[in-house]
């Protein structure tokens, strides 16, 4: 295994003690709010989080369309996780695919009135669940604070170039 190392030394640059208590309970917080929200959208909608997130982005798309490429970059998974996921979704009834006028290899993803109507129902839930597990423990400086810290974090992760070796962009 290759380890970031100091220039000056070589030696792997290991975490301080302060910086290892970070990244754990950054892991165990992300971790139990995921499994939090992934449960409360199965019991309310009978879909997991991801779904959600790709009824979500189909819903605020032009004319509630996208191209599954698009889509699979955007949710950051790769295309067969999205293609079973879109299958799923299209035996609720929520979603169809169609085929890309512009490029006869691709495909849209079409987010239907009834997923419209599904999203619509399970959004207040959601949201309420999202402020209960995150927003309402933080005070707002804290909220501003941990909206920029996943700012800079996502910016300094996004890939450069449209040949970086990603999952999603496979």
């Amino acid at each position: 295994m290759e380890y970031m190392t100091t220039a000056s030394t070589g030696a792997p640059r290991w975490l301080t003690d302060e910086e290892q208590r970070t990244w754990r309970a950054y892991l165990h917080a992300t971790t139990l709010l995921e499994d939090h929200l992934d449960r409360q959208l199965q019991r309310d909608a009978g879909m997991p989080h991801t779904y959600y997130g790709l009824l979500v982005q189909l819903s605020q798309a032009p004319r509630r369309r996208m191209r599954m490429t698009e889509l699979a970059r955007n949710a950051k998974i790769t295309r067969s996780r999205l293609s079973h996921a879109v299958a799923r979704l299209e035996r609720n009834g929520w979603v169809r695919r169609e085929d890309c006028p512009s490029d006869k290899r691709g495909q849209n993803a079409v987010l239907t009135d009834d997923g419209y109507a599904m999203l619509r129902r399970s959004a207040p839930g959601h949201v309420e669940a999202v402020r209960q597990a995150m927003f309402d423990r933080l005070t707002p400086e804290q909220a501003s604070s941990l909206g920029e810290i996943m700012r800079v974090l996502a910016t300094g992760l996004e890939p450069e170039g449209a040949d970086a070796d990603l999952p999603w962009l496979r």
